[in-house]
């Protein structure tokens, strides 16, 4: 399963390239299976607090993380909430997108769903 939490649409756009079971994200979602986690950066590199807290709850089953950040925010910030996830949860961050990412960051994203998540 992919899960996702988008603000502006960009994730939402991500999620739209891949092949796969997919739900948006909610607070009171809990799960008993495997997922990819797509997600966006808040801020100046933070976690957005309702993925924070479906973390609380979820965090057991997350298998990797994508998120989606601005790369003009500088080095430090870009991406920061899924550098902050991974190492939490002790999963890998299979990419950070650069607002909707490109179809190389795609099909990195589809590989690493098929051979980790669903596998």
């Amino acid at each position: 399963m992919i899960i996702y939490a988008s603000r502006t649409g960009n994730v939402r756009n991500v999620v739209s390239k891949l092949k796969g079971k997919s739900m948006e994200l909610s607070e009171e979602l809990l799960l008993s299976e495997p997922y990819l986690l797509i997600t966006y950066t808040d801020g100046l590199g933070d976690i957005p607090a309702k993925v924070a807290r479906f973390l609380e709850q979820n965090g057991n089953y997350c298998k990797g993380v994508v998120v989606s950040g601005n790369s003009n925010f500088g080095h430090t910030v870009f991406g920061a909430a899924g550098e902050k996830i991974a190492a939490k949860y002790h999963v890998p961050l299979v990419r950070k997108l650069d607002l909707r990412g490109n179809q190389t960051d795609y099909d990195a994203i589809q590989t690493f769903y098929e051979m980790r998540v669903i596998a």
